[in-house]
């Protein structure tokens, strides 16, 4: 990333557009930063500015502690969107990206600030079905790693250097104990088109559990599914952009 990060490390502009029609604020999965999303500006239309969202404690943030609630990241979130409002600007958020994308949406509504037009949710279950147990992230660190390990969150080649788990730690014991402790108010649903995202192996989100996003929209729906398991968007990236680029409107 090497553009205006320094002047908000909230929302990263890779290629800048200022031409731009809307800005797609990409929202990593748990202990995922924003180099989740490197590459990808470089494949949409001139039409839309790919903004990653850089979360404390990872990658250009590393020094900053990493934020284990909902409430308080939602928060600051919503600050630094609001400081940049040049276009209007739609959500993709993968995993623990998508439901902090619907909470910022719901937040941004009760400030009476313009939210997303668009909010796509990709690879989570809807905001009302909880997180099928075991609880782990106050586990000790070795029965984390190893819970983590055994449901695909923690790669073999972070797994096995300790100096590199050790630092990437921290950021993913938060990023689950916002998942794990996330409690869902009930308001009213949102006025903007929801579209759901899911690999059709996806153990920890099935799309059954991604297509009960409709519940919280009164516009459109869609459910798109893609081969593979929960880092589907990884291995079918290309795919997943056209997609992305066709339910934008471009």
């Amino acid at each position: 990333m090497n553009t205006s990060e320094a002047a908000d490390p909230w929302i990263l502009r890779p290629r800048p557009r200022p031409a731009a029609r809307l800005r797609l604020l990409c929202i990593p999965h748990a202990g995922g930063g924003a180099s989740a999303f490197r590459g990808w500006a470089e494949l949409f239309p001139e039409s839309i500015e790919v903004c990653p969202v850089q979360l404390p404690g990872r990658e250009q943030r590393l020094r900053e502690a990493p934020i284990d609630r909902l409430e308080p990241l939602v928060e600051a979130l919503a600050g630094a969107v609001l400081r940049r409002r040049e276009v209007p600007f739609a959500v993709f958020g993968h995993s623990n990206g998508a439901l902090i994308g619907f909470e910022l949406a719901r937040r941004l509504r009760r400030l009476g600030e313009a939210g997303p037009v668009h909010l796509v949710a990709s690879g989570r279950r809807a905001p009302h079905v909880p997180p099928p147990p075991p609880l782990t992230h106050g586990l000790p660190d070795d029965e984390f790693v190893a819970e983590l390990s055994r449901l695909g969150g923690i790669p073999a080649q972070v797994r096995d250097h300790p100096e590199l788990l050790e630092l990437i730690l921290p950021v993913l014991r938060a990023d689950v104990a916002i998942h794990e402790t996330y409690e869902y108010q009930d308001e009213a649903p949102l006025e903007i088109p929801i579209t759901g995202y899911a690999g059709v192996d996806d153990p920890r989100a099935p799309p059954d559990t991604v297509a009960e996003w409709a519940y919280f929209t009164t516009r459109e729906f869609a459910l798109r599914t893609f081969p593979g398991g929960h880092f589907y968007l990884a291995s079918d990236r290309d795919r997943v952009i056209q997609q992305l680029v066709r339910d934008l409107g471009a």
